[in-house]
């Protein structure tokens, strides 16, 4: 749950911190969470597929988000241009999704986004699919699929810094949570980093939220990460 690290607080500052996670909340509308919501989201996504010029795969629901918001902030207008980002519910399916929208590369272009510790996985699929030969990073981007270093998350934390994120935390009336987790014994020290990226993973709709959040901060501040930057731009149609 994500109110697992809350402390008591006063009426006034209850009240507040309500407000502010009910304007949070609103950035979640047309995603779900839960056991089912990979399952819908990757329907959901499926969907479209037939008629798409470009067919983006994901690891999760948060990479969608992330990328989603990231073309929203740049003025771009994904359903219009016939992008779709399909989430496909973790690396090991990715040879799956590659065999299966491997007849749509004459009429849509294959793309895709995935961690650090994913990489080989992803490598091994597209080979293994016929879709290419990668053996380097940069083998990978020319044929559209971009690496997140460690993972998206660690990329939107190094992208904000580690006082934009507890900013962003303390707009969301997240702050007293998150420092909580950081006096407990087990995290108490740790680095800053290491302490948001336990915080941002301890609930699935925190995680959902903060991936729109924080890629909206850093296009804010222009330091989107690299990947998401770069993979925008190779799936633009026009």
């Amino acid at each position: 749950m994500d109110d697992v690290f809350e402390q008591p607080l006063d009426r006034e500052t209850t009240m507040d911190v309500a407000h502010r996670r009910e304007l949070a909340r609103r950035t979640l509308d047309g995603y779900v969470s839960g056991p089912a919501a990979p399952i819908r989201a990757t329907a959901r996504a499926l969907a479209k597929v037939d008629d798409a010029v470009a067919v983006v795969l994901v690891e999760g629901i948060s990479d969608q988000i992330a990328l989603e918001t990231a073309a929203v902030c740049r003025g771009r207008d994904l359903e219009a241009e016939r992008v779709v980002i399909v989430p496909i519910g973790g690396a090991h399916a990715i040879g799956r999704f590659l065999t299966r929208f491997g007849p749509l590369r004459t009429q849509a272009r294959l793309a895709g986004l995935c961690d650090l510790h994913e990489a080989e996985i992803f490598r091994r699929g597209l080979v293994l699919a016929n879709v290419g030969s990668p053996r380097t990073r940069a083998d990978l981007e020319d044929l559209g699929f971009y690496v997140c270093v460690d993972d998206l998350e660690d990329e939107l934390i190094r992208a904000v810094g580690t006082a934009g994120v507890e900013a962003l935390l303390d707009s969301q009336g997240d702050l007293g949570s998150f420092h909580s987790l950081q006096s407990q014994p087990a995290w108490r020290g740790r680095q800053p980093e290491v302490q948001i990226r336990r915080f941002l993973g301890s609930g699935s709709r925190r995680k959902l939220r903060y991936a729109r959040l924080l890629v909206e901060a850093a296009v804010g501040r222009d330091t989107l990460p690299r990947p998401l930057d770069a993979l925008l731009t190779a799936v633009c149609v026009h």
